[in-house]
């Protein structure tokens, strides 16, 4: 039985001197741990007689190996002799790349200069179309990308290759900026001969119409020698007192359309109306309440009517006609004639936007000035909105200017039909306090009766009276001491 132990222990494999094999690695070498998995067996393969022991090897048991170290002065002169040889090598890449960087680059904007000057070439070939000019842009700008294709290889063979001494196919970038100036100058060449084209263009245009306008001024002057022709034939339909008497209600009914706008304006505006129609004509005692408004109307009318009795309506200061003198007018007759036909030809607010030189537009100026001086304006128009209702001028009102200027134009017309007659047609005004004459009078309200012994009194004139030869056209008036019948 001891025997058999004994065998038993003889023949159990020695185990390893592991402390002795530390002892002696320490000694020799100053050490360094790593750390790895053991079924990663090719790193194992440094001749380490730990993995060659003859004891069992268990799979995925950490083992530790023991590296020696190189000397610390050694380790100090190697780092520093590379990082030297890394800094020269940078420092010589790096100055070869920003100078072809910069050449590349103006290579590029000179490419993208010829593009556009190409490309701008193309266009203009095509208004008008020139099949033989696109052809050319056409190939000019295929040329263009293509060099710009191959300046995108370049820059990529650059990037893989930084330290190549091949020569690229690039110029310098003096030339670059050459070619950059010169596509430039393409670009300005060929706008401008762009818009020579078109300047060559109106003026053909412009030549064009030229023959044109004398081709209707020749037509203009056939038809005014026909106009003038047959001016004596107008006459007999034009003048005659039904027409010169249609006319004058014309004028008047306009003008009582202006007096009621404006009364209303006055009101809103918050004027005391009687006050103001006893400023316009004082201590008149009207027979009925509301009948001032017949003071405004004789303010506006004769108004208007001031200076109808001269051949230019009080626009000229000198060698005016004056209508009820005694002064033969038959050479400006037909001058009158004319012009009242082509006023009533055309619409008066077109007229004064087409021709704001005309003389119709100074008489509107001068009558507005006249009735609506600027106090009376800023007190009627400056309780409303300030963007829509405040004058201006007297232009900018709608309703109001529109109103005022149909009134002028019906006056402007009567005017220049009263100056067409031969002699010329007289205007009168009856004074205050005037008995009142069936013959030469009407009275304005139309609705008052005469007492048997009670001789009326003319209170003020509302419309002027005319005579046209022997005949007579009565005065509108309003009378005092008048009995109104309902």
């Amino acid at each position: 039985m001891t025997e058999t132990m004994d065998t038993t222990t003889s023949t159990t494999p020695k185990q390893p001197q592991i402390s002795e094999m530390f002892s002696k690695f320490a000694l020799a070498f100053k050490t360094k741990t790593f750390e790895f998995f053991a079924d990663e067996i090719s790193d194992a393969d440094e001749g380490f007689s730990l993995l060659d022991s003859a004891e069992d090897f268990i799979p995925d048991q950490k083992v530790i190996i023991l590296k020696p170290d190189q000397p610390l002065n050694q380790n100090q002169e190697l780092l520093a002799q590379q990082e030297l040889t890394v800094k020269k090598s940078e420092t010589q890449i790096k100055h070869l790349n920003i100078q072809l960087a910069n050449t590349l680059i103006s290579s590029v904007f000179a490419k993208v200069s010829s593009f556009e000057a190409s490309y701008l070439q193309l266009q203009i070939a095509h208004v008008p179309f020139n099949e033989e000019n696109i052809k050319v842009a056409d190939k000019a700008s295929v040329s263009v990308l293509q060099r710009l294709s191959d300046l995108k290889q370049v820059y990529r063979d650059m990037c893989k290759n930084p330290d190549s001494d091949d020569d690229l196919p690039i110029g310098s970038c003096l030339e670059a900026q050459v070619e950059e100036n010169q596509s430039k100058l393409r670009i300005l060449g060929t706008v401008s001969n762009s818009l020579q084209a078109e300047i060559d263009k109106k003026d053909c245009e412009v030549s064009a119409l030229k023959k044109k306008l004398i081709e209707v001024q020749k037509s203009n002057s056939l038809l005014s020698k026909r106009l003038l022709s047959s001016l004596n034939l107008n006459s007999e339909v034009l003048l005659t007192v039904k027409v010169f008497d249609s006319v004058l209600n014309d004028a008047c009914r306009t003008t009582h359309k202006f007096t009621k706008i404006l009364v209303d304006l006055m009101r809103k505006a918050g004027w005391d109306l009687d006050l103001a129609a006893n400023s316009v004509h004082s201590d008149v005692g009207y027979v009925k309440r509301g009948h001032n408004r017949y003071a405004f109307l004789s303010y506006v009318c004769l108004g208007m009517f001031k200076g109808f009795d001269l051949g230019g309506f009080g626009l000229e200061s000198d060698g005016e006609i004056l209508c009820n003198g005694h002064d033969s007018v038959s050479v400006k007759s037909n001058s009158a004639l004319k012009q009242l036909l082509e006023h009533v030809s055309s619409n008066p607010m077109e007229l004064l936007s087409r021709n704001p030189t005309c003389e119709f537009l100074r008489f509107c100026e001068k009558k507005y000035q006249e009735l609506i001086h600027p106090t009376m304006e800023s007190s009627i128009f400056s309780n409303f909105d300030q963007n829509e209702f405040v004058l201006n001028s007297w232009r900018s009102l709608g309703m109001f200017y529109e109103s005022f200027v149909n009134m002028a134009s019906s006056v402007w017309t009567l005017h220049k039909l009263a100056f067409s007659f031969d002699p010329v047609v007289d205007i009168f005004q009856v004074e205050r306090g005037v008995d009142f004459s069936m013959v030469y009078m009407e009275d304005v309200t139309g609705r008052c009766t005469m007492p048997g012994k009670t001789r009326l009194k003319v209170g003020f004139t509302v419309v002027p009276g005319f005579k046209i030869g022997r005949t007579a056209i009565q005065s509108q008036v309003y009378l005092c001491g008048s009995t109104c019948t309902e």
